[in-house]
């Protein structure tokens, strides 16, 4: 193969290999995320279930969705509703954290 289609297929495929790797989160462990969420329990119930309309149940949620979310409390680029205390509860949680959590969360249905 020649130089200049393999520099042609770089350029063209590198941009896709490097968007894709945006998307991958590391995998998350639900026993860790349930030893983790003990202090989640208290808004968002042990079960994931809410006992606080104000609150929203976690529980069977999309692990995907819920990651984005706590990386976006974390950052404080969410707002409204209970997003300060959020903003707070979410200051400390590494990646690894949220992944965790998030699986936990998702593994209850």
């Amino acid at each position: 193969m020649s130089v200049f289609i393999r520099k042609f297929f770089l350029v063209l495929f590198l941009p896709f290999f490097s968007m894709s790797a945006m998307y991958v989160s590391a995998a998350g462990d639900v026993e860790a995320g349930k030893n983790k969420a003990k202090i989640c329990n208290a808004c968002h119930g042990e079960d994931g279930y809410a006992k606080i309309p104000i609150y929203p149940h976690l529980a069977g949620q999309n692990a995907a969705y819920l990651e984005s979310s706590l990386k976006a409390y974390r950052a404080k680029q969410r707002q409204g509703g209970q997003a300060v205390v959020m903003h707070a509860q979410a200051a400390n949680l590494s990646d690894q954290d949220i992944a965790d959590l998030a699986a936990f969360y998702n593994s209850l249905k």
